[in-house]
């Protein structure tokens, strides 16, 4: 697997996670249709699914109605214990968008105002991890994953990560490791504890201009090229008006090539 463009800034990130399939608006009916029985006769199968995970939400940062006013399924990874917490888990629930748990993480650098209310850093003590963990998914309304907001230190311990995996195991929650470390012993880990991974490939807003946001989309294009999944990552925040109107330009010229479908339906791909 090649990873692009990684970086752990806080506030704001978007993950695309792709599969196989054919491109349509699906969901619970709400934003949404079923693919046409005849594009399925037609073969499509060989089509790949796309499904769009956007970080960061919980703040009211900027372009979140945006993001869940875009014309397709999405993931939104909403952080716990944060003034749009639950607003924002309902709205991106009502839309048919997938619900995940965004958990602040202990990073090798960066500012302990990014990390949020409550961050998992690897100073603590398992009980206290546990609860953190506990209390984090139990704030955000219809989670159905988990995903690293920063933690790059903090996914590389392999202490720390075995409690929040187990804890994941417990509640039924599958883990995207967002790869904000080279070090990460996420994989390694979920494989002994026994929970459902998903990794980052690309992040697509690391730069907080359309004409990168733009590159890092054709990336993820040629990526789709060579294999039947990918993910990607990028950011309500400071990038989020950017990337969400590169993304709203770019997924009527994907129509026919790739399907926006949520995580949760990757992690059932064959």
């Amino acid at each position: 697997m090649r990873f692009l463009r990684i970086s752990s800034r806080g506030w704001g990130r978007i993950v695309l996670l792709a599969g196989v399939g054919a491109f349509a608006l699906t969901g619970t009916g709400n934003a949404y249709a079923s693919v046409p029985a005849e594009q399925k006769d037609a073969g499509v199968a060989a089509i790949k699914r796309v499904a769009i995970v956007i970080d960061d939400f919980g703040n009211g940062m900027k372009g979140t109605d945006q993001m869940l006013g875009l014309p397709v399924r999405l993931t939104t990874a909403i952080m716990p214990f944060l003034p749009t917490t639950h607003q924002d888990a309902e709205a991106a629930h009502a839309k048919g968008h997938d619900v995940i748990v965004h958990l602040p993480m202990e990073p090798v650098r960066g500012k302990a105002s990014w990390l949020g209310p409550k961050a998992i850093l690897t100073s603590l003590p398992d009980d206290e991890i546990r609860r953190r963990v506990e209390a984090a998914i139990a704030d955000v309304p219809y989670a159905v994953g988990m995903n690293n907001h920063m933690g790059s230190k903090a996914t590389a311990d392999e202490r720390v990560m075995r409690i929040v995996l187990q804890v994941c195991k417990e509640k039924g929650l599958f883990f995207l490791d967002s790869r904000t470390s080279y070090k990460t012993v996420v994989p390694k880990v979920a494989k002994e504890v026994g929970v459902s991974l998903l990794q980052n490939d690309l992040f697509l807003d690391d730069v907080y201009t359309m004409h990168h946001v733009s590159k890092q989309l054709r990336l993820l294009k040629e990526e789709l090229a060579k294999k039947d999944s990918c993910v990607a990552i990028g950011h309500v925040g400071p990038s989020g008006l950017v990337t969400s109107g590169t993304l709203r330009s770019v997924i009527p010229k994907w129509e026919g090539e790739v399907r926006f479908v949520g995580v949760s339906e990757l992690l059932s791909a064959p």
